[in-house]
C-alpha cells in the first residue's frame, strides 16, 4: 500500500514543511562582567517529498535560536530528485573534513544513515537509501556535505537527454 504525498499549502502561498532539530550547541563568551551564554541550533527543514534545507539560528535563548534556524533553513532550500523512494545514484560529497556517501536501495531498506544524515534524508523524502558518513562526525558539516551531495544528484531525464539515449538504458526504472 503506498501514501500519497500531498503538498499542503499554507493560507501565505508557502507548502507545510516539518522541521528537525540536529544539534543544540551551548557557546560562552568570556567578558570583563563574567560569562555570557548563548545557543547555536542546527535544523533542516522539508516537506518529505523531494525539498529540504538545512539553517543555523544563534540566539540567547534555545527556542529563539530554534526559530532563527529555521526561517534561515527556508531560504536555503533545494529540489532533491526522489524516485520510487531512493535516489537515483551513488553520490560522494565532502564539505571541510566531513566526507558523506549516499547510494540508493532496494524498496524496504529504509534509511541507513547515522544521526545528522539521517534527518537530512528523511526530510527530504527520501525512504530507502545507504548512508555512510567517512571523516568527521561534526554535525554541521555532515549536514552540509548530506545537502550538497543531494543537490549534485541529478534526474534520470536530464541525464538521459545530455547523452541521448532512452531514459530505461541510463537508469532501470
Amino acid at each position: 500500500m503506498s501514501k500519497a504525498i500531498v503538498n499542503k499549502v499554507k493560507p501565505g502561498g508557502e507548502m507545510e514543511l516539518k522541521e528537525k532539530v540536529v544539534a543544540i550547541n551551548r557557546v560562552v563568551k568570556t567578558t570583563k562582567g563574567g560569562r555570557t551564554f548563548s545557543f547555536s541550533a542546527l535544523v533542516v527543514v522539508g516537506n518529505s517529498n523531494g525539498v529540504v534545507g538545512t539553517g543555523l539560528g544563534k540566539a540567547k535563548e534555545v527556542q529563539e535560536a530554534i526559530t532563527k534556524g529555521i526561517e534561515d533553513a527556508k531560504k536555503n532550500l533545494i529540489k532533491v530528485p526522489v524516485m520510487h523512494g531512493t535516489i537515483p545514484h551513488d553520490q560522494l560529497a565532502r564539505e571541510g573534513a566531513a566526507k558523506v556517501l549516499i547510494k540508493p536501495a532496494a524498496h524496504g531498506a529504509g534509511v541507513i544513515a547515522g544521526g545528522s544524515m539521517r534527518a537530512v534524508l528523511e526530510s527530504a523524502g527520501v525512504t530507502d537509501v545507504l548512508a555512510k558518513s567517512l571523516g568527521s562526525a561534526n554535525p554541521h558539516n555532515v549536514v552540509k556535505a548530506t545537502i550538497k551531495a543531494l543537490s549534485l544528484l541529478r534526474e534520470p531525464i536530464t541525464v538521459s537527454r545530455n547523452r541521448n539515449l532512452k531514459l530505461t538504458k541510463v537508469f532501470n526504472g
